[in-house]
């Protein structure tokens, strides 16, 4: 056998593998023990016929044909191994030449996982987000609550910031109603900003009983395109204005929300959570750093089919997402403006960027022998079988064995990116 290898690019690479009689010739042994098992044969069992009396009744073209493939299939991963390449998917294969037991010559092009440079990893250049909890999210988070246990009292006076108003209105632009841009008893907190600058404060001073005309003017950078910069009028009846009155802070209000006997309970215990919280974000943050600092500094091209791939799982995502709320990837699309091509030329750069990310913890976790050990996956699938106990599709794919080897791969580059992390805390 003999292999020559070219560069198609520097993800892509075409071999050209060329079989010699010698190559023929076990393949053709191996069909032949294959296909002897089909072949009828008066005074045999099927499956019991002896080779040298099978291949009086099997067909030259049949028995040639299947010696090829058998040939191809031996002949690919050794080709593979030859070149110290790795295919990312089943190569595309042609023969190109094929003479009956005495040569072959097939060529096979395939995505191939990049030569990878990684940066040090030991000296990224990462700032850790601030934690602390200011006295300002603990009075943010105090008011949320009271506005949870908040009364309303509808009232005749003219609404202000921080009533709630319940509406009709209708959008033109040029005369014309447009989508999305029409609502009857919408209710709308005034100072939320739910709406496009303007209407809000355009509400702040009517009655419930009154009619009026809101021109206003679309952001233009508002996500639907055909609206951005936009000159349109809102016609808006004012049907009632609610007052809402918040409970004043006080310990009885504390025990209202929870096992506390006093404000400073219920503050200390909004700290804790909100420290824990932003504990978290920092250190998800601080990953999201890492990993980009490291494909920054790192040598890595991102293979187009795995960019592809991860195109598709973003776009189903995407898609999942929308049908809990009984849409389609189209109306999302329609929602935020854009066309299909638009939306994947823009997710592309964020495609590319994860496939470099999971391509660098991948080869750092063979660099540094990063391994999970067989109990965790057992575990975690585990895990899983008891979140989908009611999907009997996904608890037959957790049986999968490639299902199982992506799940091993996950956790391994979880557990690289946590060793990344522990290799860039500062020495005290």
């Amino acid at each position: 056998m003999k292999t020559t290898t070219k560069h198609l690019s520097k993800t892509k690479i075409a071999l050209t593998v060329t079989l010699d009689a010698k190559d023929l010739e076990a393949a053709t042994k191996k069909a032949l023990s294959r296909l002897a098992k089909e072949v009828k044969v008066s005074g045999f069992r099927q499956g019991k016929v002896p080779t040298e009396i099978a291949a009086k009744h099997i067909k030259p073209n049949h028995l040639h044909t299947t010696a090829l493939d058998i040939a191809v299939r031996t002949a690919l991963p050794l080709a593979f191994e030859q070149t110290e390449h790795i295919p990312l998917m089943m190569p595309e294969i042609e023969v190109t030449k094929f003479v009956p037991e005495q040569t072959a010559e097939f060529k096979a092009v395939a995505d191939i996982l990049p030569d990878i440079k990684l940066g040090d990893f030991k000296k990224l250049k990462v700032k850790p987000v601030e934690t602390k909890v200011s006295a300002k999210d603990i009075n943010d988070v105090l008011d949320n609550i009271r506005s949870a246990y908040a009364e309303k009292v509808t009232v005749k006076k003219p609404a202000a910031l921080g009533d709630e108003v319940i509406i009709d209105f209708e959008g033109k632009k040029d005369n014309v109603k447009f989508e999305g841009g029409s609502a009857k008893d919408f209710k709308l907190n005034l100072g939320s900003g739910q709406f496009i600058p303007g209407f809000e404060d355009g509400v702040v001073g009517h009655k419930s009983g009154d009619s009026f005309d809101l021109k206003l003017t679309f952001p233009k950078d508002y996500h639907a395109k055909e609206l951005a910069g936009q000159k349109v009028v809102f016609s808006v009846l004012l049907k009632q204005v609610n007052q809402i009155k918040k409970p004043e802070l006080n310990d009885e209000f504390a025990k209202k929300c929870g096992p506390f006997k006093t404000v400073e309970e219920l503050k200390k215990d909004i700290k804790q959570n909100l420290s824990l919280q932003n504990q978290q974000k920092a250190t998800e943050k601080l990953k999201d750093d890492l990993v980009a600092q490291l494909v920054k500094t790192s040598k890595v091209d991102a293979p187009e089919i795995l960019i592809k791939d991860q195109i598709r799982f973003i776009k189903d995502d995407i898609t999942r997402n929308a049908s809990s709320q009984g849409l389609k990837f189209e109306d999302y699309l329609k929602q935020t403006g854009q066309s299909e091509a638009d939306w994947e030329k823009q997710v592309t750069s964020v495609a590319e960027q994860r496939v470099k990310s999971s391509l660098c913890l991948q080869i750092l976790a063979r660099e540094q022998k990063i391994t999970v050990a067989d109990e965790i996956v057992d575990a975690k699938i585990a895990e899983l079988k008891d979140v989908y106990k009611k999907s009997p599709e996904a608890l037959k794919s957790l049986k999968d064995p490639n299902v199982r080897q992506d799940i091993k791969n996950r956790l391994t580059i979880e557990k690289a990116l946590d060793f990344l992390v522990a290799a860039n805390q500062p020495t005290k």
